[in-house]
């Protein structure tokens, strides 16, 4: 592409929030943890190592039935709360800034599970109902 030669009108998103295309047989929760699969589908948040972490459910959307891409969800960016993992994983406020990992749809941990969870994003925060992450 070559370099301009005049204004143009540029596109612009707000960032807070994507459209995605949801996974194959998946059903995600309003207020989960959604993530990007290896192949671009959104998925819920869960223990494996391939996924990306996008952000927040705004929606319940059952694609249970459906092919990838089937239905679509909103995600927002941003910093939620989610649960806190427990034992030896339950992050404390010395973590805050750290990244935290996904245990499941809801749950956050300290640690990656011996190289077994995918990063949910940073920590803002840590009270005593949970965890506050940033979704870049």
């Amino acid at each position: 592409m070559a370099a301009l030669t005049e204004g143009r009108t540029t596109a612009k998103r707000d960032g807070n929030s994507y459209g995605r295309a949801v996974a194959a047989a998946k059903k995600i929760y309003e207020g989960s943890i959604v993530c990007l699969s290896a192949t671009g589908f959104a998925t819920p948040g869960a223990t494996a190592t391939t996924l990306v972490a996008d952000g927040l459910a705004t929606q319940t959307i059952d694609n249970s039935g459906g092919a990838d891409g089937a239905a679509m969800i909103v995600v927002e960016k941003g910093v939620f709360r989610f649960a806190n993992s427990a034992a030896g994983d339950a992050i404390t406020r010395a973590e805050i800034g750290d990244d935290c990992y996904i245990v499941d749809d809801q749950t956050v941990a300290k640690t990656n599970g011996s190289a077994t969870r995918s990063i949910a994003g940073k920590i803002m925060d840590v009270d005593n109902l949970g965890v506050w992450v940033k979704f870049a």
